[in-house]
């Protein structure tokens, strides 16, 4: 079966998670700091924060941001839930901007009608996720001057966009936003097994982030109520949680940033073969901004079932037997039972749903040979036939 997505471990992935095993700190060890500075420096940022998944780093950014009862985040409807649950988990609201037809995407410009809206009944955002999906940036130079307008804080979901570019700097060097949030789930294009990562150029979010990651507790004499006890002493000075990740993540994290600029390469090839080889078929295939250089987390198709004849579940089914496991990324979050339970209903977010009736996720990753490629695409070939 080909998946639309796996990790690639080598030899030296395993040989540094070895010498974590062989050596005195599993975890809260010098690992994670290496994997920190290693991902910050690649991107350009300033600070970086590693943690167990991409889900907690969602959380303590939201947390660091101050994100709480009576605050509403603003997402969109085209991710994974994680994107609106973190501002639940901090007992705030969510809403959504619809995603742009052409980039699938947040709208900016829908964005900026919402903003004007909610002003005028004092209903603006504290914070706003962008979430680049596929590894496209979103428009982060109107979405940056919009928050500069309207006074909310910016979080870049980039758990698919580690390695990618917009308007020549990297995703992550928090150039246009607040923090930036990175995941490393095997299918991701870096992977430690489970973790993710915040990225951020300001040192006060960074204090704050590096607490709620580690339970709220400090051992800096500086953040202390009062002097210290001694060199055993430490204080909880706020409700934090245990979303540290370990050091044999962090080892194999390292040893993956060695080749994530060959990850990428490798994507972006495969994504341009993909754009050849799918031409003629009743497919619409990505569309990138000019200012946007995706790394390709994932590359998604829309298929129009009308012109085809076929409903997508028999375009799954048929792809399956054909040996090929396609994927969908995502069921618009407001659809969701739990989101319906809050007020969404079917028909809030035209666009999205639209999307999701048409897209399909292809399969996409480092290994995925030419021959792979080309059979994946002669099979598409044959399923869309009438």
């Amino acid at each position: 079966m080909i998946y639309y997505g796996r990790q690639d471990i080598n030899e030296a992935d395993i040989q540094a998670v070895e010498s974590v095993l062989r050596s005195d700190f599993l975890t809260q060890g010098p690992a994670i700091e290496r994997f920190e500075r290693r991902v910050a420096d690649y991107c350009g940022a300033k600070y970086a924060v590693a943690v167990c998944n991409a889900t907690a780093a969602l959380h303590i950014a939201c947390l660091a941001a101050g994100l709480g009862k009576g605050d509403v985040l603003w997402t969109s409807p085209v991710t994974f839930v994680a994107s609106a649950n973190c501002a639940l988990y901090c007992g705030g609201d969510v809403d959504f901007v619809d995603i742009d037809a052409k980039t699938y995407n947040m709208s900016a410009d829908l964005l900026e009608e919402k903003l004007r809206m909610a002003k005028t009944e004092g209903k603006l955002p504290k914070m706003v996720i962008p979430v680049h999906l596929a590894g496209q940036s979103c428009d982060m130079r109107r979405i940056r001057a919009l928050a500069d307008e309207y006074g909310f804080a910016i979080t870049e979901d980039a758990s698919h966009a580690v390695g990618a570019e917009y308007l020549d700097t990297k995703v992550g060097s928090c150039a246009f936003s607040d923090m930036t949030v990175f995941s490393f789930h095997p299918v991701k294009i870096v992977t430690t097994g489970e973790g993710g990562m915040v990225l951020t150029n300001d040192a006060a979010l960074y204090e704050k982030l590096r607490l709620y990651r580690s339970h709220g507790i400090t051992r800096d004499p500086r953040y202390m109520t009062h002097e210290s006890d001694g060199p055993w002493y430490y204080q909880q000075i706020a409700l934090g949680f245990n979303y540290r990740m370990t050091d044999m993540q962090a080892a194999l994290g390292c040893s993956q940033m060695d080749r994530l600029d060959e990850f990428v390469a490798r994507r972006r090839a495969l994504a341009a073969r993909y754009d050849t080889l799918l031409q003629g078929l009743p497919v619409v295939t990505p569309y990138v901004m000019t200012e946007a250089h995706p790394s390709w987390h994932i590359y998604i198709i829309r298929i129009n079932h009308e012109q085809i004849g076929k409903t997508k579940q028999q375009v799954f089914e048929e792809m399956k037997k054909r040996g090929i496991a396609l994927n969908l990324h995502y069921i618009p979050v407001h659809r969701q039972p739990y989101y319906e339970k809050l007020g969404f209903h079917r028909g809030d977010f035209i666009q999205s749903e639209k999307y999701y009736e048409e897209a399909f996720t292809l399969p996409l990753f480092y290994e995925l040979t030419d021959e792979q490629q080309n059979y994946i695409v002669e099979s598409l070939r044959n399923v869309l036939q009438k």
